[in-house]
């Protein structure tokens, strides 16, 4: 069995983590995957000041601020803000950090395309570091896929699929859970821009997102396809209503190539919010071989550990390791982008067949 290399780099100055928001998503991933990482997270404010307080006991953060302003205030110069707060308040908060600053901030960048394009112009104007949390990227099958695929051992890359087909129980997302657009500007975006991560911007996006009859949700079930070329499929099927037991209920991402394919069971997604465990395979075709599928077992899941990567490539990014910052907001506008055109394909509608004969 070879030896996958699936875990991101870390930067060799671990500056301070300023946090704002202390909502369950710090709690349960930002706050544990930095302590796995040995992060630092020196600050923590949020309008709620006893939810700060309490995550800052639990994680022994040791300044609670009253403020953004006060946060600002009194972080170094080398500090790295992490802005956890909804969509709607990240211009007005962009506006309180110092030019210059490095920030990470958290997913969609928007509730809507005018919005991505205000955080983008405040970036800009501010020369703001500035990457978005799309921490998908760095899950750690994820990851494992990218490196066999860049070594070619699946051959070509033709296909590929993301599925789910699963039980959401949305109560879970009192933020987001009566969204006007809930399933794919929430959701599926992960997915989006997990595509354009391996695939790039593709030409045309054709999607159909549903509402459940028996649900107020704006929409729980979607199909879109990314359009590259009468080659590659690149196609998200999600139906986050399948309450009928775990049986038949799926959660993957598949890639399949000229010479093999790769399956990654998304576990976070089963039984949310317990989870099941992932599971990673690969099949390598050989000639005069029958096709056998290897399982490798990998450190961490998408929940927590994805979330040491997008914070790691930031640090790397300011710190001069690298040139590129993979979930900058000037990548990540284009995963927005693709999200607008499948709102604008789903409202414009398809092809009506003439029945007329």
């Amino acid at each position: 069995m070879m030896e996958l290399q699936y875990k991101p780099e870390l930067p060799k100055e671990k500056r301070p983590i300023y946090i704002i928001g202390a909502g369950g998503i710090v709690r349960d991933a930002h706050l544990p995957a930095y302590k796995n990482a040995g992060f630092v997270v020196e600050g923590i404010t949020n309008r709620t000041k006893q939810r700060a307080i309490d995550l800052a006991k639990s994680f022994n953060i040791p300044n609670v601020y009253d403020s953004v302003e006060d946060m600002v205030e009194a972080a170094p110069k080398n500090a790295v803000f992490d802005l956890t707060l909804m969509p709607n308040q990240f211009v007005a908060t962009l506006e309180l950090l110092p030019n210059e600053a490095a920030v990470l901030i958290q997913k969609p960048m928007g509730d809507n395309y005018e919005q991505t394009l205000e955080i983008l112009e405040v970036c800009r104007r501010k020369k703001l570091k500035a990457a978005i949390n799309c921490q998908m990227r760095f899950a750690p099958y994820v990851m494992a896929a990218k490196y066999l695929i860049k070594q070619g051992l699946i051959g070509e890359l033709y296909d590929f699929e993301v599925r789910l087909t699963t039980y959401t129980p949305w109560e879970y997302f009192p933020n987001v859970v009566n969204h006007p657009r809930l399933e794919i500007q929430q959701h599926s975006i992960h997915y989006i821009d997990l595509i354009r991560s391996f695939l790039g911007n593709p030409g045309k996006v054709y999607s159909k997102t549903l509402k459940n009859p028996a649900k107020p949700m704006s929409s729980t079930r979607t199909t879109t396809i990314m359009d590259y070329s009468d080659r590659m499929r690149a196609i998200i099927n999600t139906n986050h209503d399948h309450n009928f037991g775990e049986k038949n209920q799926e959660s993957f991402v598949k890639w399949e190539g000229t010479k093999g394919a790769i399956k990654a069971r998304i576990g976070l997604l089963l039984d949310y919010p317990n989870g099941k465990p992932d599971l990673f395979q690969y099949c390598i075709v050989k000639e005069g071989e029958e096709p056998k599928w290897v399982e490798v077992e990998l450190e961490g899941s998408w929940f927590p550990d994805a979330f040491v990567g997008t914070m790691a490539s930031l640090m790397r990014f300011v710190e001069g390791a690298t040139t590129e910052l993979p979930t900058s907001v000037e990548d990540v506008v284009h995963s927005m982008a693709i999200v607008e055109a499948a709102y604008k394909s789903n409202n414009d509608g398809g092809v009506y067949p003439n029945y007329n004969l």
